[in-house]
């Protein structure tokens, strides 16, 4: 009897898409540091930028790449994932506190990075003779969110105009699924699953992308320490505490809104506190769910409101990178040398609220909506991979933020909607008799003062 053969051990291509992409990240960062500084030191820069721009440039081009295909799907996707029956009086509350805090975020980011002014006076290698193009007016902006040719706009780079479409489409989408016209609802349920099927593609060339995203950052961070020295490290570490720092400030916003209904902030954060470190550490608002949901009912709400709010603001609710997206385009301008005006800073808070929408779902969405807030109002790419080098430092805080921001929102709303909060130590069931037949205020099911 033969003994069977050792099982073969994994190729070194296997061995390397098995390590964790923020431990490469990591050691991507740091080695290119290392790299660059060097290089500065021995003052080889010539011969090594002949190696390293290139492999810095690709990752810049597939990080472009990227933008449109994922416009499409994902926002397609997930705005008809939202069917209109469920866009009642409690889905189109939610909906509304996700993009109001999403877009007093963005706003946040970019006050704490313009007042900090994170990057200026550092300058990209090459810098000279990549400025970004010249940004239309405030008329123009408005007037070219509508196309009048789709295509022009993909050729151009209309990052507004192809959202529009998305959600123009994705709407129509919608109400084909939720027609009472069995052939619209047949057509409607075939296209949805071609666009999951294409948002499915896009999300594994995402993941491909991201796992050259390590060689594209040591070979960017290597290039920028090999001319400027250690001049490029305040810069990072001024970014991580904008960052930081207003999401401390954010998380404040969410205890004011709370007091403002009402909420006890103990029981809150009481709750709130083991999602929250869930989502430090995993960095994925989808991954928390469970947990989140279970805060969610420790804090007394129902299935009726954390049922649809929490799953939707995995999807949607994005507050922490909408944080990140606004401080880090202010990072990027000052690398540029180019200044934000008021159209500029708009655009950004419009594009990264919107952007929000489809793009939670997927892997190293920070990264993507800064590519197209930037995109958007004209700065260049080459300083975004240098964001990208402590992009997993980011998304840490930023994850914890959003998933903070779904429960804030799950709890106010609850707070609003008669029976949708039980008393502390009362069962899920209890009450629910109570609430079918419409239960006054002073119902056990609703906490004294909610209306």
């Amino acid at each position: 009897m033969s003994t069977p053969a050792p099982a073969a051990s994994p190729s070194l291509l296997r061995r390397y898409l098995n390590i964790p992409l923020i431990w490469k990240m990591a050691v991507a960062l740091v080695a290119g540091a290392v790299a660059g500084l060097v290089i500065n030191a021995a003052g080889v820069q010539e011969r090594a930028l002949a190696v390293l721009d290139p492999l810095g440039e690709i990752f810049l081009n597939l990080l472009q790449m990227l933008i449109f295909p994922l416009i499409i799907t994902t926002l397609v996707a997930g705005v008809s994932s939202i069917s209109p029956q469920r866009l009642g009086r409690i889905g189109v509350k939610v909906f509304v506190f996700y993009l109001v805090t999403s877009a007093f975020a963005i706003t946040v980011g970019l006050a704490l990075a313009l007042a900090v002014s994170p990057g200026a006076g550092l300058s990209m290698p090459g810098g000279q003779g990549q400025e970004g193009a010249e940004v239309p007016s405030v008329t123009d902006t408005l007037v070219q969110i509508v196309p009048a040719n789709p295509f022009q706009a993909l050729v151009e780079g209309n990052v507004l105009a192809i959202m529009f479409l998305a959600l123009v489409f994705g709407l129509a989408l919608t109400f084909m699924m939720n027609s009472d016209d069995e052939r619209a609802q047949e057509w409607g349920l075939f296209l949805r699953k071609g666009i999951d099927a294409a948002a499915d593609l896009v999300f594994r060339v995402v993941r491909g992308v991201l796992e050259y995203a390590p060689v594209g950052v040591f070979a960017l961070i290597a290039a920028v320490l090999a001319q400027t020295g250690a001049e490029a490290i305040g810069p990072l570490v001024q970014l991580t505490g904008v960052v930081y720092g207003s999401i401390v400030l954010m998380v404040g916003v969410y205890a004011l809104i709370l007091l403002l209904f009402r909420a006890p902030l103990g029981r809150f954060f009481a709750a709130a506190k083991d999602p929250m470190v869930t989502a430090f550490v995993t960095r994925s608002s989808g991954g928390t769910l469970p947990v989140s949901t279970a805060a969610a009912r420790r804090m007394g709400v129902r299935e009726g409101v954390y049922g649809f709010s929490l799953p939707l603001g995995a999807t949607v609710n994005m507050d922490g990178t909408a944080i990140y997206v606004g401080a880090a385009t202010v990072f990027v301008a000052n690398i540029a040398g180019q200044s934000l005006g008021v159209v500029e800073l708009a655009t950004v808070v419009l594009v990264g609220v919107l952007a929000s929408v489809g793009t939670a779902g997927v892997p190293g969405a920070g990264l993507v909506m800064l590519t197209m807030a930037t995109t958007s109002v004209g700065l260049p790419m080459a300083p975004v991979a240098l964001v990208a080098g402590i992009d997993a430092l980011l998304d840490m805080a930023r994850t914890m933020c959003n998933v903070t921001g779904d429960l804030a929102g799950t709890r106010v709303v609850a707070a609003t909607e008669k029976g949708m909060l039980r008393e502390p130590g009362q069962e899920e069931g209890q009450g629910q008799d109570l609430q079918r037949r419409g239960s006054s205020s002073s119902s056990p099911g609703v906490e004294p003062g909610q209306g």
